[in-house]
């Protein structure tokens, strides 16, 4: 029985991820570099050092990848002064869960600024128990140290705390955690090795809300 929720945000909340995959280029432009094909994907859901460590890898040891970072998230806030758009089914199963009286966290690996600056622009904040950021913790995504976290705000064991998920690292994530790990795709479509980590795989929050319906999670 499912006793918490956690919701990343990117990708699964809001459609954001498209955004921040054209951020890349002008950032890195501001520091005279050029973007390497495969960056997006592979820093998509990380922070902090696992972020660090894609930067490093596509740039060098001896790159500053706080400085790439910070030129990613000035471009961030220009980008995201409107509210971005909700996923479809968002309301809902945020309604629905609020109604059973299931508490629900965000853990995600964005700047709390930018976590509360979105869940804010739609009046949503109050439907959660507990933000969890990217700051929080030393490694983000796919260490599932952010949803440990955020299960322990909750109040709630893994094994019966929904993870929803749009990205690899958030997957990865969940199922290294031992958390209900649900993948709601977005930008990139499950492969093997998703499908190998994953409990269910549902193509909008629509169908999450229906599988908690039908007490099929």
């Amino acid at each position: 029985m499912i006793q918490g929720v956690i919701f990343d945000m990117d990708g699964l909340m809001f459609d954001t991820e498209r955004i921040w995959a054209t951020l890349w280029k002008p950032a890195l432009a501001t520091l005279g570099l050029t973007y390497p094909e495969g960056l997006d994907v592979a820093a998509r859901g990380t922070s902090g050092e696992s972020m660090r460590k894609v930067l490093r890898r596509f740039f060098g040891e001896d790159c500053d990848p706080d400085a790439i970072i910070e030129a990613l998230h000035r471009e961030a806030e220009k980008a995201f002064q409107a509210p971005p758009p909700k996923k479809p089914g968002l309301d809902e199963l945020l309604c629905w869960l609020s109604q059973q009286d299931i508490p629900m966290a965000v853990a995600s690996s964005s700047r709390r600024s930018s976590i509360l600056h979105h869940l804010d622009c739609w009046g949503l904040t109050h439907y959660f128990k507990a933000l969890v950021s990217g700051e929080d913790v030393t490694e983000s995504k796919p260490n599932p140290a952010i949803f440990h976290l955020a299960a322990q705000k909750l109040g709630t064991p893994p094994r019966h705390t929904l993870v929803l998920e749009d990205s690899f690292n958030g997957v990865r994530a969940g199922a290294a955690g031992g958390f209900v790990t649900v993948m709601v795709p977005d930008l990139a479509q499950p492969d093997q090795e998703m499908r190998s980590l994953y409990t269910a795989r549902c193509d909008s929050l629509f169908d999450v809300l229906r599988m908690l319906e039908a007490g099929e999670l």
